[in-house]
């Protein structure tokens, strides 16, 4: 009965632990499903939702810019800054779409791996499996939504942009190509609403300057106090700075075509930007002040900009024809031509501008639409009259002729063209075209006057990076003696400074070009975003501005890690006495990593995708198998010489038929200078491959031999005795290990011994041995064993035959035969080993 108890226990035991270790086995695998499922349940409608917010905000967005671009459909500058906001807020609906797509190709690969439901007959899936499926295919659902609203949220954007692009078109066409009724009625109703207007003029503006005067005194007189200070310290920074550009000197006679182009080129730039500055900065703190009233500041701002216009036109006028500095002058005309053509640039100027703040008097005063076509009609009709007397002027000068003398007519084409240029726009302006007038005429004197100083920036950049060009310059002789500049210093100078104009001319003048046919400043600044941050070559997006942060990021990470290893060669390791070999190593190493990090963060910062480079580096990978293998080859045997240190700098090491003293490792190549000053490069690979002598591998200690030859009539012991007391007695010999003389070998005629001494600097061996040998000579001398054996006789039969014509009176000195005892010596020495002498101007030599 009790062994059926107890197998009843055991059993019923066995099957419950069974169970138990079955049921877990199937829970483990579900409870990371069970965990995980409720997180990514929770991600994705949150996901999902933020995007449908973000497109909702986008979708209320649009609709109001389409009704601010409804009411602002007369204003040109309000419709260029809300084209701007659409395309902003159409890349960002974009952005929103995009952001979906990583999601949605998870929920498609992990769809794919479920696989298809099963079909009827089938065998039932999990539940769980089912509830996956359902879930997946109705967040994927709602994502397609999402980006079916963005796709035609975008599309909308898009509409509205080329609306506002449309609108704009027609306004710029209305304006120009607008036709007007001239009669006389238009001009005596001009004249009536000529007198309200200045008398309306006259009322604001002097109730404003009495008021400025009496309320905002020291507001206004502070203001324009801190534009002059602005202006004057402009002008006394470009004075400084560019005073002998600006300056025409007559002591130059006469000056050179370079100097008269940039002379020309800064005259007119420098003033230029002084005027702009104190316009700029005198508006900028009126309106600070609150000193400016609506209605007076356009008036205030048109003032300032025809002043800086003004000034732009006539000092670049002045700097080509230059009327009373003939020398100066940019243009073959003669002196009278110069000054009449300067007189007819400035009343085209002048004209031009009061038609433009009379324009702006009329739009600010809300006059009657007659009267601007009234003022721009007599503007373009002044001008072009101006145009068609300059056809009369005489001021070309043949070659030969002086700048004094009378001037000859213009070239047909040239004189043609301003009759044609005149006689059209006096007929756009009789024809009631009068926009179109005002148009051609303001082209022909601000574009020209920008274009033509542009020309002369170009050419004067050009003319300045010719080589010898700086030098002849002013700016290059006061380089020169200043800074002792060479002639290649001063011609690389020369090509940045022109390579710099040329920059500073598409910065500065091309967005003037735009603004003068009709952009606007919203345009301006999109183009240049696009430009600098979104350009598009296929699917590849470039950005300069990413460009240049990657390159300054890389240069400031490249300068910090040379700077790095500067301190820590010259301050840690220097002062903790580690060997000059550790110290390149860990130097070199240090460098390269600090380059390499210094290139992925500016690759980094450039927002290059190196996924992109897998074509290219697969390429690169079989141009490595192939071409490239010894480079590698000798890339990776730097690393390990750099790691497993066989050598160091300043070791003396054997290779092959190389040898000498290491002066540099690097990853490609070690550098070895030969005790004949000659440097080799010699690749890593062959110090890997190649069996490598290092003289100073752990430590500078060495053994030299020298060979004794003496004659039979010598006693050996006698000899080596002295050869020891000798190497004893030399300072640099050491005592342990002691010196060593031997019997090495029998001659025909002679003893062969060697003195083997052990130095502690090995590369000192030369020297050494040097002392050596002549401390045996000067003994062997004293103790008389330095006698040569004796020379056996030789039979006449014996000597070599002897042409009749070398045959001499004279006897053959006994010197120049080589005794036996000679030739032996001669054949026992040993190969010579390379030394280096120590001491700032000592070859190496060998050893």
């Amino acid at each position: 009965m009790t062994l059926r108890i107890r197998a009843s226990l055991i059993a019923a035991f066995s099957f419950v632990f069974l169970a138990t270790g079955h049921a877990q086995q199937q829970a483990i695998p579900q409870q990371p499903a069970q965990k995980s499922q409720p997180a990514a349940d929770q991600a994705a409608p949150a996901a999902s939702t933020q995007a449908t917010e973000q497109l909702d905000q986008a979708a209320k967005e649009l609709a109001r810019l389409a009704e601010a671009i409804q009411k602002a459909s007369g204003d040109d500058n309000r419709l260029a800054e809300l084209k701007v906001e659409v395309d902003a807020l159409g890349k960002r609906i974009i952005a929103i779409s995009v952001a979906t797509r990583p999601r949605l190709d998870e929920i498609k690969a992990r769809l794919a791996e479920l696989g298809d439901p099963p079909a009827e007959g089938s065998p039932a899936e999990a539940d769980v499996v089912t509830e996956e499926r359902k879930r997946l295919t109705a967040e994927r659902g709602a994502i397609n939504a999402l980006t079916g609203t963005a796709e035609n949220l975008s599309i909308r954007a898009t509409k509205l942009s080329n609306s506002v692009t449309s609108m704009r078109r027609d306004l710029f066409t209305n304006a120009v190509l607008k036709h007007s009724e001239i009669s006389w009625d238009l001009f005596r109703d001009a004249s009536a609403s000529l007198v309200t207007e200045g008398q309306a003029l006259r009322r604001n503006v002097g109730s404003w300057l009495s008021f400025a005067w009496s309320y905002k005194r020291f507001a206004l007189l502070a203001s324009i106090f801190l534009s002059l200070c602005a202006a004057l310290v402009l002008v006394s920074g470009t004075r400084r700075v560019l005073n002998p550009l600006t300056r025409q000197r007559f002591a130059l006679e006469p000056p050179g075509y370079i100097t008269r182009l940039t002379a020309a080129f800064w005259s007119t730039m420098v003033p230029t930007l002084v005027a702009a500055v104190f316009a700029a900065s005198s508006y900028f703190f009126l309106n600070t002040f609150n000193v400016l009233r609506p209605d007076i500041a356009p008036l205030v701002s048109t003032v300032l900009a025809l002043g800086v216009a003004l000034t732009f036109v006539l000092r670049l006028a002045r700097a080509v024809l230059a009327p009373r500095k003939p020398a100066w002058r940019l243009v073959n005309v003669s002196d009278r031509g110069a000054s009449l053509l300067f007189q007819a640039i400035v009343v085209m100027a002048v004209v031009n501008g009061l038609d433009y703040l009379f324009g702006t008097i009329s739009e600010v005063l809300s006059s009657p639409v007659l009267l601007t076509v009234a003022k721009s009609f007599i503007a373009t009709i002044v001008i072009g009259i101006v145009l068609m007397l300059m056809a009369l002027i005489h001021p070309m000068v043949p070659g030969q002729d002086e700048p004094e003398s009378l001037g000859r007519p213009w070239p047909r084409a040239i004189s043609l063209a301003f009759v044609l240029t005149g006689a059209v726009l006096i007929l756009a302006a009789l024809s009631g075209y009068v926009g179109l007038g005002r148009f051609i005429s303001n082209q022909i004197v601000m574009t020209g006057a920008i274009f033509v100083t542009m020309y002369i920036g170009i050419l004067s950049g050009k003319a300045i990076a010719k080589q010898n060009a700086l030098g002849q310059t002013v700016v290059g002789q006061y380089l020169e003696s200043r800074y002792k500049l060479e002639q290649v210093a001063l011609d690389q100078a020369g090509l940045a400074l022109g390579l710099a104009i040329y920059g500073l001319v598409a910065l500065f003048f091309v967005p003037l070009i735009l603004f003068q046919w009709g952009f606007k400043l919203a345009d301006v600044e999109s183009w240049a975003y696009r430009f600098f941050t979104d350009i598009r070559i296929g699917s590849i997006t470039i950005s300069i501005i990413g460009i240049a942060a990657g390159l300054c990021l890389f240069a400031a990470g490249y300068f910090a890690t040379r700077a790095f290893q500067r301190w820590l060669d010259g301050s840690v390791m220097a002062r903790s006495r580690v060997d000059a070999g550790v110290r390149n190593s860990i130097k070199t190493g240090v460098g390269y990593l600090g380059v390499g990090l210094a290139g992925l963060v500016g690759i980094s910062a450039a927002g290059l995708d190196l996924s992109n480079l897998a074509l290219v580096a697969g390429a690169l990978s079989l141009g490595v198998g192939f071409g490239l293998q010894n480079i590698v080859s000798n890339f990776v045997s730097g690393l390990i010489l750099l790691v497993e240190r066989p050598f160091k700098v300043g070791d003396w090491v054997v290779t092959g038929t190389t040898e000498g003293f290491v002066k540099r490792i690097s990853v490609r190549a070690t550098e070895i200078e030969t005790f004949q000053r000659q440097t080799i490069m010699v690749p890593n690979s062959l110090f890997i491959n190649a069996s490598v002598g290092n003289w100073t591998h752990r430590n500078k200690l060495g053994r030299t031999d020298i060979p004794v030859v003496v004659s039979y009539e010598a006693a050996p012991r006698r000899i080596m005795d002295l050869l020891l007391e000798i190497a004893e007695a030399h300072p640099l010999v050491l005592k342990n290990p002691q010196p060593l003389a031997v019997f090495s070998a029998f001659g025909d005629a002679t003893m062969t011994f060697e003195l083997r001494v052990y130095l502690a600097d090995i590369v000192n061996g030369t020297g050494v041995r040097n002392d050596l040998r002549l401390a045996i000579f000067e003994r062997f001398q004293q103790e008389g064993l330095g006698k040569p054996f004796n020379l056996p006789e030789v039979a006449p039969d014996e000597l070599p035959a002897i042409a009749e014509d070398d045959v001499t009176d004279e006897a053959e000195p006994e010197d120049t035969v080589q005794r036996p005892a000679e030739q032996a010596a001669a054949r026992g020495v040993t190969t010579r080993r390379p030394r280096r002498i120590v001491g700032p101007s000592s070859e190496p030599s060998e050893a």
